[in-house]
Order: C-alpha cells, then structure tokens, then sequence
C-alpha cells in the first residue's frame, strides 16, 4: 500500500509541483492551501506524514504543528520553509517539527528526507510489504552516561533530576550520543543512524540540532556535553 502525505502550501505553483511530483514517486497526496485544511484533514484521514510550509495565511504551519503535538500525534512533519536563519529553523524544532527543507528546494532532497521519515517511524520489508515481526530482546530500561539517564522505552530522558522536553529527532540523537559516551561520531555516521541519509558536509540540518540539544542539556552552572571535534563530529562526555 502507497503511503500517504497530506501537503499544506498556500503557494498554488510550488503545491501543484510537489503534489505531481510526490504522486509520480508514489505517494497518495492530499494537498490543501492552508493550515485550517491541514488539521482538518490530518483529523479526519491521518497520514503516514505531514509536509508543512511554514508561512501560510491564518493557521501557519508552525501553528499546526503545536495543535497536533499537543494531541498527541506524533505523525512525522517535514517543514518546507524560505526562512533561513538559525532561529526560524529551531522555532519549527521547537513547535516538534522531524525536519525542514529550506526553499528553493530540490525535490529530490524533499523526497529523501521524506524516506528517512517514513523509515524511523514504518519500516517496510521487500516490495513495500510490512516487514515480518522478528523476536526482538527485551531493552534494559535505563541507559546513563555524563549524568544523563534515559529511558528508551518511555522516550524520556533527564540530566540530573531535571526532566528534558524532547522532540522524537532530539530524542534519538541524544540517546545515540549516550550509547557511544566518549566516542566521536563522525557527521556521516550520526546522519545514518539519525536521518538514514547522509546529506553532505554543506548540510547545516546536523549542527542546527546538536545546537538545539544543548540549549536544552546545558546549565548554567554545570559542565558541558556535547562537544564538537572540528572537521569531524561530536562526542558525549563530562568534562
């Protein structure tokens, strides 16, 4: 069965593109104008992911964004975006966007990210067929490391007593910092296992998370984790 996407952008050119394009890769789309349609949509035929564009009249999508996450729903969102800042792209983070394409985009990369996605959350075997349920060991509950705890099951993490507010990326990439505490990880290795895509050494998308977890791991009076090693990754360690 082809997966879903419901498609919100006001712009009537870059909506009839992406939807035809999307359409030609396979996907079943639902297209609408604005973020109104969106959640009506979203609550009426839940899709397997959400492509938002971030400026759209009335309800943007940021807007629809928070509404779905404070339901509950933690349907995959890729933000398409013409704001390039490092600030306009941590504000769709923080609103608990997966990931952003900034326009002009290649649809190429949209369709990437959107495999990534789609990967993390419904993993698919040969053909497209749902991939046979294999015995799985039971997870230790907690993993720990630079005083970080984790409770992979639960999806929560702390630092100390403090209770950290994470998106599912945030989550991810910092519980993959913990397993390997002490190891640098190199960008392709993190884009694999976080993105399952390498995007390159221009992409930014990396570095805007690592940056966005530390604003939420840091203290004012306490040591620093993630560290970067210039010219080839980050590691996790007490210092």
């Amino acid at each position: 069965m082809s997966q879903t996407v419901l498609l919100a952008e006001d712009d009537r050119a870059i909506r009839n593109a992406l939807e035809r394009a999307l359409t030609l890769e396979g996907y079943q789309v639902m297209a609408v104008a604005d973020g109104v349609e969106a959640l009506a949509q979203a609550h009426r035929n839940r899709p397997d992911v959400l492509v938002l564009d971030v400026m759209m009249p009335g309800i943007d999508g940021l807007q629809v964004c928070r509404v779905l996450r404070a339901e509950g729903d933690r349907t995959p969102i890729l933000m398409l975006t013409a704001l390039v800042e490092t600030a306009d792209r941590i504000a769709g983070l923080d609103a608990g966007a997966d990931d952003y394409v900034v326009k002009p985009f290649d649809v190429e990369e949209v369709f990437a990210r959107l495999r990534a996605l789609l990967r993390r959350t419904s993993p698919v075997g040969v053909g497209g067929a749902p991939a046979a349920e294999a015995p799985r060991p039971v997870p230790e509950r907690f993993i720990e490391a630079a005083g970080i705890r984790m409770d992979p099951q639960a999806r929560r993490a702390w630092r100390g007593a403090r209770e950290l507010e994470l998106t599912r990326t945030e989550f991810e990439l910092l519980e993959l910092l913990v397993r390997n505490a002490g190891i640098v990880l190199d960008h392709s290795t993190i884009y694999d296992r976080i993105w399952g895509y390498d995007f390159g050494p221009g992409s930014k998308n990396l570095a805007v998370y690592v940056g966005y977890l530390r604003r939420k791991l840091d203290e004012p009076d306490g040591p620093l984790l993630i560290h970067t090693v210039r010219g080839v990754g980050y590691v996790l360690r007490e210092d």
